[in-house]
């Protein structure tokens, strides 16, 4: 198991660049499933997750050809059905949870789908129900074998339909709306996740010969399609790198310029950060963050205690909860972060305690953060990555600290960030690979 060596408090300064966006890749790789015809996808991060759903629709067959760093071409043209029943299958599938996102595209172009139980972060309960409802709702017959944790669902020919999904699920949609471009007729998807991923999804769609509809907001019409075709997609950058990459300017009191940020598809990122005091600007599609000797929460306009929640975009994304809970810990002021998604994801936050942090974890999804105003550094400890945005929440939490901290598990960080040690020990840290 590796881990990271911190030599905390120094400050950092120069440019960084954002990945591409790994929740969009890893929906993006699974629609050239729907073609025979080659699909080119640029901007995918070098990141674990992404490489092993990579490595597992090359086993089922698709022919994958690396063009350069972070272009790939896909062709599903002779794509092994058989080996869905495999060992191997399962053991590759159950390694991420993105591999849910294969059964979509896979029921509407074979008519049938198959999922071992998918691995993922230990956030809490994360349920497939809507995804299978709604495949079920287009005509597919649905079985779970509990022995094995194995789902599959069959249908060869999916019909169109209205779908109220009861949870406005990502992947979900994503997965809905792929077994749904190839149904016969109309399918209407009511309360529809609109997060940007799934936004780009539809257009990437629409580009291969979908007719998606709605693109943005909370009901997507889908008319089905015989067949798809192949296109470009460029996958956008990853805004919870952009919105990680904030944080740690304002936490190490760094001046650093974040590039080609896509400012229009930050939604309400930039404004959590502004409520926290941390001053950012927007240079043409660059966010450059000055240094800050510090920082003040704001409060609702009657003076009581802001609270930051996450909530379904256009709502504050829950993947960056735990960097605002982080950068809250050294601002002046208190604040209320509600985590409503997951209930799992505040523990981490007993590390942070260990470091010197004043943080009162209320219940499983409340923790309420007495900002020390840099009054009081915080200590570098050893510790364990338990998540992705955990991991990366610990790391700069430890570049900010005094001393010598140990982050061990870092391939949880390693699954979601690429390369994250080396850019910034380029703007001036101390991180060094041990194990």
């Amino acid at each position: 198991m590796a881990s990271f060596e911190i030599h905390g408090g120094k400050q950092l300064k120069g440019e960084l660049i954002p990945q591409g966006a790994k929740n969009e890749a890893l929906q993006v790789l699974c629609a050239p499933l729907l073609t025979s015809e080659k699909v080119t996808i640029s901007n995918i991060p070098d990141i674990v997750d992404v490489n092993k759903l990579i490595g597992l629709l090359q086993a089922m067959g698709v022919k994958i050809e690396k063009v350069e760093k972070g272009t790939y071409i896909f062709q599903a043209k002779d794509v092994n059905l058989d080996y869905m029943q495999t060992e191997d299958f399962k053991t590759r599938a159950s390694s991420l949870r993105g591999s849910v996102m294969i059964v979509g595209p896979m029921l509407a172009r074979f008519g049938v789908g198959y999922l071992p139980k998918p691995g993922g972060d230990k956030i809490g309960r994360r349920r497939l129900d809507t995804h299978f409802t709604g495949m079920m709702a287009l005509g597919a017959k649905f079985n779970y074998d509990a022995g094995e944790h194995f789902y599959a669902v069959e249908g060869e020919k999916l019909k169109g339909t209205y779908i109220h999904m009861d949870e406005a699920s990502v992947t979900g949609t994503a997965n809905i709306v792929m077994a749904a471009v190839r149904a016969e007729g109309l399918t209407t998807i009511y309360n529809a996740a609109c997060e940007p991923y799934l936004q780009q999804l539809c257009k990437m769609l629409n580009s291969m010969g979908a007719k998606i509809e709605g693109i943005g907001s909370n009901m997507l019409k889908i008319q089905g399609v015989k067949e798809l075709k192949g296109c470009y997609h460029r996958v956008l950058p990853d805004m919870i790198e952009i919105g990680s990459f904030i944080g740690l300017a304002a936490m190490t009191q760094s001046e650093i310029t974040i590039k080609d940020v896509s400012w229009e598809n930050l939604g309400i990122i930039p404004t959590i950060f502004r409520r926290l005091g941390i001053n950012l600007e927007k240079r043409g599609d660059d966010i450059f963050v000055p240094k800050q000797e510090s920082y003040q929460i704001e409060t609702f306009i009657d003076g009581s205690i802001m609270t930051i929640a996450d909530a379904p975009w256009p709502g504050f994304t829950p993947d960056l909860l735990s960097i605002i809970l982080v950068v809250a810990t050294q601002a002046k002021g208190s604040v209320l972060i509600h985590q409503k998604m997951f209930e799992s994801r505040l523990f981490f936050t007993d590390k942070l305690i260990d470091m010197g942090a004043q943080i009162i974890l209320c219940d499983p999804h409340r923790a309420t953060v007495i900002g020390l105003d840099r009054k009081y550094d915080l200590r570098g400890i050893q510790m364990t990555s338990p998540d992705i945005r955990a991991g990366v929440s610990l790391l700069i939490a430890a570049l900010s600290a005094k001393g010598k901290s140990v982050i061990h598990n870092i391939e949880q960080i390693d699954r979601g960030y690429q390369d994250i040690d080396i850019r910034l020990n380029n703007l001036g840290a101390d991180i060094r690979r041990i194990g």
